[in-house]
């Protein structure tokens, strides 16, 4: 929501202990989002049918109907009987300061689910993402992960802010690929009390998202790979720009191409995420995708994408 006007007018600096304030929004917006399903979208775009695995509440039939429609599996999407699907509410003035509330609803219920009977229906999953979510649920997928041995995926973004060492530690430990940005892997640092080579040290590989400048890939005892951002990019909205990086990324992990690839595809997926508004309001053709990867990276980058892009096409 938009307020045309300022909140500082609004608040008398002496009476904050009993504020009561109302304001008068000019739009309402609803947008959809979600790590998870954003980066289910951005797969399935690419050709893939991601398995989304969540809580939502009885609110969610809309929502999933438009991510069923776009190629993702909902079928282990858990309801819960009694909260809301979580949400984001937000209103900004004309300065850009903003009151806002995240209400985590059914999201608490996260911890519920168990993977096995899932994986016993879809099969052997190729990686198991834990994003931010309820923070027991992500410590038991991820534990679950490990003892039963599918690869995971360390993406505890959001939650850094909140959690400390006892939490992020055991969600960083082990990962085939720990994402996060440039801030958040600072954070991941001070509070695990790892040094960088000791985070690198703990998983597989280290994949850092750099804003305007691309992204870094880490391997312990390799080269770094920092790919450039996309070019000619107009930038409109940043938000799920990061999940559209991970959903490029892991689609092209996916089709089995290298580590400077896998970071090309995603960076040109997130281009089209931040020139829109919104996080799943982007389309594109695969003929679009290509020009685009080859624009800025060149026509190698593109002759290695195009039959899997190819391939998916024909398949829907």
């Amino acid at each position: 929501m938009s307020f045309a006007g300022k909140f500082e007018d609004s608040l008398v600096v002496e009476q904050l202990h009993k504020l009561s304030v109302s304001f008068l929004v000019d739009d309402l917006e609803i947008r959809r989002g979600g790590v998870a399903p954003n980066m289910c979208f951005g797969m399935a775009r690419l050709g893939l049918r991601p398995v989304l695995v969540g809580s939502a509440g009885e609110d969610f039939a809309d929502y999933r109907s438009w991510l069923e429609r776009h190629g993702v599996d909902c079928d282990h999407v858990r309801i819960s009987e009694s909260l809301h699907t979580a949400r984001f509410v937000c209103t900004t003035d004309t300065t850009m300061a903003q009151f806002a509330s995240f209400y985590p609803g059914a999201m608490k219920e996260a911890r519920l689910i168990e993977l096995a009977p899932i994986v016993a229906r879809v099969g052997a999953p190729s990686f198991v993402l834990i994003g931010a979510d309820d923070p027991d649920g992500m410590l038991r997928h991820t534990d679950e992960c490990r003892q039963r041995g599918y690869p995971f995926i360390a993406d505890p973004s959001q939650q850094l802010a909140f959690g400390e060492g006892d939490l992020i530690r055991p969600l960083v430990e082990g990962a085939a690929i720990l994402f996060s940005n440039e801030y958040e892997s600072h954070l991941i640092q001070q509070k695990t009390g790892w040094s960088a080579d000791e985070v690198l040290a703990r998983v597989g590989v280290q994949v850092t998202t750099l804003g305007a400048d691309g992204v870094r890939v880490l391997r312990a005892g390799e080269d770094d790979i920092v790919v450039p951002a996309a070019k000619n990019v107009t930038a409109v909205e940043p938000t799920g720009v990061g999940d559209a990086f991970r959903a490029g990324y892991l689609a092209a992990t996916a089709w089995g191409l290298d580590l400077t690839r896998s970071a090309q595809v995603g960076c040109v997926l997130a281009a089209y995420v931040v020139e829109t508004v919104g996080t799943q309001e982007y389309s594109f053709t695969a003929e679009q995708f290509l020009a685009r990867l080859e624009e800025s990276y060149g026509a190698e980058a593109a002759a290695d994408v195009a039959p899997h892009l190819a391939a998916a096409h024909q398949a829907r």
